[in-house]
């Protein structure tokens, strides 16, 4: 936590002296528009909107792989209890030969308690 605040406070302390060293007024022609203003505030503003439009590219492939990890993260607690199941089946199977309706009970998620 320490070591963003330092890294946040070095940014700040870097952005204000670049602020400083270019304090020129330019002018930008884009087609019709001209925006006039200091150097360092249109450099800033041009890192900005680069910054933006790269997160609006991104966005769609992070939107995506979130789903997937959630539909993973679903499927993976659905195989733990699968194999829960057949590992209490394999026990079961090793001591006693099963009823069906202990397998059906194991097969419902009702654990069975091997101590008997």
């Amino acid at each position: 936590m320490i070591i963003l605040f330092v890294a946040g406070l070095l940014l700040g302390v870097v952005s204000v002296i670049f602020a400083l060293q270019n304090i020129d007024v330019v002018t930008i022609s884009f087609f019709s528009w001209h925006l006039t203003g200091s150097l360092a505030l249109i450099l800033l503003l041009t890192i900005t909107t680069g910054v933006l439009i790269a997160i609006l590219l991104l966005l769609p492939e992070f939107i995506k792989n979130y789903f997937k990890y959630k539909n993973l993260k679903e499927e993976n607690v659905d195989l733990t209890e699968e194999l829960r199941k057949q590992k209490e089946l394999t026990v079961f199977a090793k001591n006693t030969p099963p009823t069906r309706e202990e397998i059906s009970k194991i097969e419902h998620g009702e654990v069975y308690d091997t101590s008997k």
